[in-house]
């Protein structure tokens, strides 16, 4: 008979799956599972992997649980943390298939070589946007997104607070999302008109 722990804090559950509660685990999969995969989903942007990086994240929960320290934060973002991590392994992954695989793969066909020529535009639009942000900015937006570290881990690396670390992060990523909004209409075709 399952129990109904949908009353306690995540804190709590966590506690439970320290002790290998596995309704604990179900109750904050119930929870966050939709987020983890909107977070792996955005990261990966396949919807097989997005699913391996939860799955792989949540049986780091369920093995981790006994050294979760609440003071450090909370729960929702110890889970998230570990499912953005299992994301960034995942890509790191990926890349050196590809890479493996490239040595195989027939000469490229015109339409993967224009899609190359539009990721390697892109990659330079955002690195191009990156520069024009203030360096605290774009030093903790380089570390969480190129690094993988955790605004937690940024925050003990930088010798800033959690607080500082988040309102940079959001600060730069609202910039950079505007410079590359103007740069988009800069460089997007004129509407024909016909």
């Amino acid at each position: 008979m399952a129990r109904d722990l949908a009353h306690l804090s995540d804190e709590a559950l966590v506690a439970l799956l320290a002790r290998s509660d596995e309704t604990a685990l179900g109750e904050l999969y119930d929870r966050y599972g939709r987020v983890a995969f909107g977070l792996a989903l955005r990261m990966l942007r396949d919807e097989t992997l997005a699913e391996d990086a939860v799955q792989e994240g949540f049986l780091a929960v369920w093995r981790t649980a006994a050294r979760f320290v609440p003071e450090r934060g909370k729960a929702s973002t110890w889970i998230l943390t570990l499912v953005h991590r299992r994301s960034v392994d995942i890509v790191r992954r990926e890349e050196r298939r590809r890479a493996d695989s490239l040595e195989l793969a027939p000469e490229p066909s015109t339409s993967a070589a224009d899609d190359d020529a539009w990721l390697r535009f892109e990659r330079e639009r955002v690195q191009a946007a990156l520069k024009q942000l203030p360096d605290p900015q774009r030093e903790a937006l380089e570390l969480a997104y190129y690094g993988g570290f955790t605004q937690t881990e940024l925050a003990e690396r930088l010798g800033q607070p959690v607080g500082t670390i988040k309102s940079r992060m959001f600060t730069g990523l609202a910039r950079l999302r505007e410079l590359l909004g103007e740069n988009e209409e800069a460089w997007s075709p004129s509407p024909s008109t016909t």
